[in-house]
């Protein structure tokens, strides 16, 4: 529910700094504003949104609490739409809380996580892409998730989905037309041409829904699991690529029990690297656990670097990994090319391998480059649908009401095949063009609403 009171929070981040930002908005934002803050040229009425140097106030005691800017920006043309106001003040940890403190006591109420942002959607100033992409845009990690929210902010996703809908809006609107004036002479599309309109929309609707994959790597990035049996070398190709020590490297088969992840950029890719426990059959309950982990791993990564030792034959443990890399996108890493080779290329061709293989050593560090430039080129591949789509959608949100509305379509597209009663098909067409609106916002409920700007920070 929107309350229409006035919120405070600091627009900057928790801790010490040059500079620190508290935001108002509301009803009384600049009454609030007045109270605590006046400008170092007595009578000087300050003009909107210009920056004017003043004193910071304490509303009790007038007692002068820091030197500080102030902004004041009159509604409705605001971010939020309401009255704004910011003070610029120094970024001390306690001033902060002080001048909070000072606002809250003249009648402010701390901002909630994302209400400013929510405001903003709830007074028609974004739509809930737009207010998704904000969130989306501080939690970048690369320059492909930056792109990505940018694109969607600047309004690019809304105004496909918003496009799509009013499409669905006006056959919907031709179908009641026919059912409302039946007997009536009116030239109205027939029912081909509203068949060919739906199919043409369902295609369109289908391409942005096979973008989830290409938007949820470029947001999050792509999750690259290694795999391969004890000592085959995983810990230390995660160690080289990451250009640290992150796992605990000995001779001593089985040393890593649990999954380890973090992360690298290459190049406008977030690569979210998962080392995993080695791959065999264990008897060892705890060994067991961190295997089941890896498989879990596994089933959700979207590519695989497979490890083999060249310098062992091929055994069990390694027919187990190349039976895991069957139909799977990743690169198979030949390691320890460093020492007299046992195996080669065509061993694990022979094997059964069919990803591509790279000689590598993890110690000399020999094929790195050409491993990093083999797994870009495989994350391209698979963002390739988001490219054909233009846009792409990054949430599991978008991905369930697209899913909803390509239900729909299929479900229209059926009933005019059978010839069936425009009511029927309007109801379809209904369907599709609401799930549309969940996306953008123009369809919503506050429970939807919670869980997208629980994600914000305070003062966002």
């Amino acid at each position: 529910m929107y309350v229409q009171d006035t919120i405070v929070a600091p627009a900057t981040a928790p801790g010490q700094g040059a500079v620190a930002i508290v935001r108002l908005s509301g009803v009384r934002a600049l009454t609030i504003l007045d109270s605590l803050w006046r400008p170092l040229r007595a009578g000087t009425k300050p003009e909107p949104r210009r920056m004017v140097l003043g004193e910071v106030i304490d509303p009790a005691t007038r007692a002068i609490l820091d030197r500080a800017i102030a902004v004041r920006m009159p509604g409705p043309r605001t971010f939020t739409g309401e009255d704004v106001a910011e003070l610029h003040c120094h970024g001390g940890t306690y001033l902060v809380r002080r001048i909070l403190g000072a606002a809250m006591a003249v009648g402010a109420r701390m901002a909630e996580p994302g209400e400013f942002t929510r405001r903003a959607f709830l007074n028609g100033r974004i739509d809930l892409t737009e207010a998704e992409a904000i969130a989306d845009l501080v939690a970048a990690r690369g320059e492909g998730a930056l792109r990505l929210a940018l694109d969607q902010m600047t309004g690019l996703l809304g105004e496909k989905i918003t496009k799509l809908r009013g499409q669905l809006i006006s056959i919907r609107a031709h179908l009641e037309a026919e059912i409302d004036f039946a007997d009536e002479d009116i030239d109205l599309p027939g029912r081909g041409e509203i068949a060919s309109s739906v199919e043409s929309l369902a295609e369109d609707v289908a391409v942005l829904h096979q973008s989830f994959v290409a938007g949820r790597i470029a947001r999050e990035g792509a999750r690259a699991v290694i795999l391969g049996k004890p000592n085959a070398g995983k810990s230390s190709v995660l160690n080289l690529l990451l250009g640290i020590e992150r796992s605990i490297v000995t001779a001593v088969p089985g040393t890593t029990r649990d999954v380890i992840e973090d992360s690298i950029q290459l190049g406008p890719l977030t690569l979210v690297l998962q080392d995993t426990a080695g791959v065999r059959e264990s008897t060892d309950e705890v060994e067991s656990i961190g295997i089941a982990r890896t498989f879990r791993s596994l089933a959700e990564a979207e590519l695989v670097l497979a490890v083999f030792d060249a310098s062992r034959p091929l055994d069990p443990d390694d027919a187990l990994v190349i039976e895991r890399c069957h139909g799977r996108s990743g690169v198979a890493l030949l390691n320890k090319c460093d020492l007299p080779p046992v195996i080669r290329p065509d061993d694990l061709r022979g094997a059964g391998l069919a990803m591509p293989i790279v000689p590598f050593s993890a110690r000399r560090g020999d094929g790195l480059e050409s491993l990093r430039t083999e797994i870009v080129r495989l994350a391209e591949e698979i963002a390739a649908p988001g490219v054909a789509a233009g846009v792409a959608i990054s949430r599991e949100r978008h991905r369930a009401a697209l899913g909803r509305a390509l239900q729909a379509l299929a479900a229209a597209r059926e009933s005019l095949k059978a010839a069936m009663p425009p009511e029927i098909v309007a109801v379809d067409i209904g369907a599709a063009a609401d799930a549309l609106g969940e996306i953008t916002g123009e369809i919503h409920s506050e429970d939807v609403l919670d869980v997208i700007f629980r994600e914000f920070c305070i003062g966002k």
